[in-house]
């Protein structure tokens, strides 16, 4: 778990306060039903820009935006207003190394009943100082969890709602209570969905291969990063089509993606090693070309970093 050092303001009800003055009443829709969604967005600190470059935040605020509808929010400020909310909380937090910003949109009424439509929505956000969330040198130890995640026609997993992070905190806690770093998700069809919290991917004899958007995953922004950048930059295949468990056992690589996980080698799978149980040589050059491209480092990519110049 990430130890929270937050900056010292929130956006919360329509304004910036004290980060201490940011709470809800107990009686709050989102808190009683789970009735919000978020981005994860991540922010890495440049020495040699001296300032910290958010990576992909329109593409977080838009998916953000887009996925009000499946809840049936309002929407209460415009897509440019979050992106520059979250912009000028980078900028309060005075924090000069990486940071994980957090926007959340939530049903903010004080009434009962689990519905959705006709209740107020708002927007708040927060900024906490954030390093690396795993092991993304050595590799994780992880297992296929018992757990299921969720059908799409039951709580959609393509939205980052609040309430649905009940699924994934059962199986990543059954996971560290056996030993192992992380979980596996299948579906009810018994097919490899993602971990806890991030997307999988595989690699076989040169190519990658990753669950598609069919398969209940999270349609992740660094999912598309990764994708777009083993195209590009390594010139590979990727394949997206419905994954095995024993599949898992039989890969060259397997490596999870992720705001919060970024690009991290998986060392075994229920006890069994993959590869020669270091991470493999594809996935130490994609950890390379991402992490050039988070810090601002390839031009290519510029477009996909929000610079904020820190004071």
């Amino acid at each position: 778990m990430a130890q929270m050092f937050p900056g010292k303001f929130a956006y919360f009800e329509g304004a910036y306060v004290p980060i201490e003055e940011a709470k809800i009443s107990i009686m709050t829709h989102a808190f009683n039903y789970g009735t919000g969604l978020f981005e994860g967005i991540r922010g890495y600190y440049s020495e040699k820009k001296k300032a910290i470059l958010i990576f992909r935040l329109k593409e977080h605020i838009d998916r953000l935006v887009r996925n009000c509808r499946i809840l049936c929010m309002e929407i209460p400020e415009t897509p440019e207003n979050i992106e520059n909310i979250c912009i000028d909380l980078v900028k309060k937090s005075g924090f000069k190394e990486g940071v994980y910003i957090r926007p959340i949109i939530y049903k903010s009424e004080l009434s009962l009943g689990p519905l959705l439509k006709g209740i107020e929505s708002k927007l708040c956000c927060y900024v906490i100082k954030l390093g690396d969330y795993c092991d993304i040198t050595s590799g994780l130890d992880v297992c296929v969890s018992s757990w299921r995640r969720l059908a799409d026609n039951a709580i959609p997993s393509r939205v980052k709602a609040t309430g649905s992070y009940i699924n994934s905190a059962l199986a990543a806690s059954e996971a560290k209570q056996a030993g192992f770093s992380e979980a596996i998700f299948l579906n009810e069809n018994g097919m490899v969905v993602e971990g806890s919290a991030m997307n999988i991917f595989l690699v076989h004899q040169g190519e990658l291969i990753t669950p598609p958007r069919s398969e209940t995953i999270l349609v992740g922004i660094t999912r598309n990063t990764v994708i777009e950048l083993v195209k590009k930059e390594l010139g590979l295949n990727v394949i997206e089509r419905p994954i095995a468990r024993t599949e898992l056992y039989v890969a060259d690589e397997i490596f999870f993606c992720g705001t919060g996980a970024q690009v991290a080698p998986v060392r075994s799978v229920d006890r069994r090693i993959i590869g020669n149980g270091q991470p493999g040589p594809i996935t130490k050059k994609l950890q390379e070309i991402y992490f050039q491209v988070v810090q601002g480092e390839n031009e290519k990519y510029s477009n996909w970093c929000t610079v904020v110049p820190c004071e």
